[in-house]
């Protein structure tokens, strides 16, 4: 996680973002000012009775960041060093990424202070049921609706369903996505991120003149999305995955790596290391590779002022949140590498988080066909808008994106009377 000063901050960061974006729109101090913070934010202790008997006091949060646009929207998660600028920062890239896409919702962002890895089942589900008592009254199917996030799940969003249910005496299944398929969550959610990026990475491939078939690609970070991420880009396009990483370490292999053999030796050994058929390197070196299209699928501030030198990737895409400080973003697009930014790229998982909550409200659910050509759709819109207005103010993808969805939202406040 972050750490405290103004350069690895990531809200510190999301407002710099915000200022240049500003800048470019021409907005006035008082619309910055609107921007700049959160509307609402929670911080909650709540005790934990743990399998040892023992009473355990946690921490969490919710931030609601901005609500112009419709109800806030936005991931729980579960960590030890999570803090509440990062919450902040992601509840308001959640923001942008919900006004990108054109999404009738605001961003918003919950966590909570632990370490998943270090409970029991009995333990999480505790916890999981606590977070919700403690901020049951702020969420909503209208109003906040949660999802998982880093070391969450859709369990933990049905058993959060379940008590929030329990809470208001009914079942409302709509107050959460990302849920179980028989707890009303929609086929194609499982990979939705992924796949969404892999969609914009499709259309960036076809502006830059590369032949994804012939193409090699680097993932850092084996989580989720980076996994998805490997099987997608082999089965979709023949991309030859040459090397991977999770917080352990990294391995390649010149010749291309079998995302399904490295999911069961994930699954067997808890790392990708010592994956058969592989050498391991380390993260800095995969990040260094001479790769097609490098994708970053951890944590904050990946590519910084101290390595984006040795970035000799085409393209970046970004399905982790803040991967890249402002600074690097600079030196990248001197150096004409294509950066498929954080909240365009990574937009699918809310996207069908979307298509959730509007096949739990009418209660009829697509097949998984329908969920993938309507994600298609909306993610080709997107990446075309923030290229047109990439090259229209000769500005990086990023602030073109910051451009695209920050006049939606203030458009929206504009007409509602805010500023």
């Amino acid at each position: 996680m972050a750490g405290t000063d103004n350069h690895s901050n990531p809200f510190k960061i999301a407002q710099k973002q915000i200022n240049d974006c500003a800048d470019v729109l021409k907005l006035g101090q008082s619309t910055r000012e609107v921007l700049l913070r959160p509307m609402r934010e929670f911080h909650v202790n709540f005790p934990v009775r743990m399998d040892d008997g023992t009473t355990k006091l946690f921490q969490g949060f919710r931030v609601q960041y901005n609500d112009a646009k419709g109800p806030t929207k936005g991931g729980i998660r579960f960590h030890p060093e999570e803090t509440v600028d990062t919450v902040r920062a992601l509840a308001a890239w959640m923001t942008w990424k919900c006004a990108l896409l054109d999404l009738p919702l605001g961003g918003a962002k919950g966590g909570v202070i632990c370490n998943p890895k270090e409970l029991s089942q009995f333990e999480l589900e505790r916890i999981s049921r606590s977070y919700i008592k403690a901020v049951g009254a702020f969420i909503g199917p209208d109003k906040d609706i949660p999802a998982p996030d880093v070391y969450t799940n859709p369990q933990i969003m049905a058993w959060m369903v379940d008590e929030y249910s329990s809470i208001i005496g009914k079942n409302q299944f709509g107050v959460i996505t990302g849920k179980p398929l028989s707890l009303g969550g929609s086929p194609g959610r499982g990979d939705a991120t992924a796949r969404g990026g892999m969609y914009t990475l499709r259309e960036a491939a076809r502006r830059v003149g590369l032949d994804l078939s012939k193409a090699t690609m680097a993932i850092q970070g084996y989580g989720n999305a980076g996994s998805y991420a490997a099987s997608l880009a082999q089965s979709m396009f023949g991309i030859k995955v040459v090397a991977v990483c999770d917080s352990k370490g990294a391995v390649t292999c010149e010749n291309g790596i079998c995302a399904d053999t490295v999911d069961a030796h994930k699954r067997k050994t808890s790392s990708v290391l010592n994956c058969e058929g592989t050498r391991n390197m380390t993260n800095d070196e995969l990040l260094a590779l001479d790769v097609d299209v490098l994708v970053l699928a951890a944590l904050e501030n990946t590519i910084t002022e101290r390595n984006v030198d040795k970035v000799k990737a085409k393209i970046l895409v970004e399905l982790a949140n803040g991967p890249t400080t402002p600074d690097a973003d600079e030196v990248l697009y001197r150096k004409g590498i294509h950066v498929i930014p954080d909240f365009l790229c990574n937009a699918g998982g809310v996207t069908v988080s979307y298509f959730e909550m509007v096949q739990n409200a009418y209660m009829y659910y697509w097949d998984e066909a329908e969920v993938h050509e309507k994600l298609d759709k909306r993610m080709t819109k997107a990446y075309h808008e923030v290229v047109e207005l990439s090259e229209k103010y000769k500005i990086n993808m990023r602030k073109a994106a910051y451009a695209v969805a920050v006049a939606r939202v203030v458009e929206a406040m504009k007409l509602r009377g805010w500023v």
